[in-house]
């Protein structure tokens, strides 16, 4: 799956799907729910007062460099996140950062494994 797959080209902006988790343990993109064919954006903040929304809103700004807004689901985990600027320019940068993610923690994973050690006959 790819954001092309979970946005929807606006001319000057693009509306983005979006699956929220709040009160991770850590911020960003974590992947596709093909099911509900929606992007993951894990959340440190609470859904209280608007406070995992205003965190969505920045971490998306901070990605793309472009304005974004909370524009549908404000009450939801299922969100709708409309992202002002070029959508090409908008999609390459979310594709880069799943990359990164999804990278990232296949390298975790790879470290929690060869960091355990080869299998040992203890006699």
């Amino acid at each position: 799956m790819k954001v092309v797959d979970v946005s929807r080209d606006k001319g000057d902006r693009l509306e983005l799907d979006v699956l929220v988790s709040p009160r991770s343990n850590r911020s960003g993109l974590d992947g596709f729910d093909e099911w509900r064919k929606r992007v993951i954006l894990r959340v440190r903040s609470p859904p209280l007062d608007g406070r995992a929304n205003k965190e969505v809103e920045s971490y998306f700004r901070e990605v793309t460099g472009c304005k974004s807004k909370v524009t549908a689901g404000m009450t939801s985990h299922q969100k709708i996140v409309t992202i002002s600027g070029d959508p090409k320019s908008i999609i390459e940068a979310l594709e880069r950062s799943l990359r990164w993610t999804m990278s990232s923690a296949l390298n975790a994973w790879r470290r929690s494994w060869i960091g355990s050690g080869p299998l040992r006959r203890t006699t």
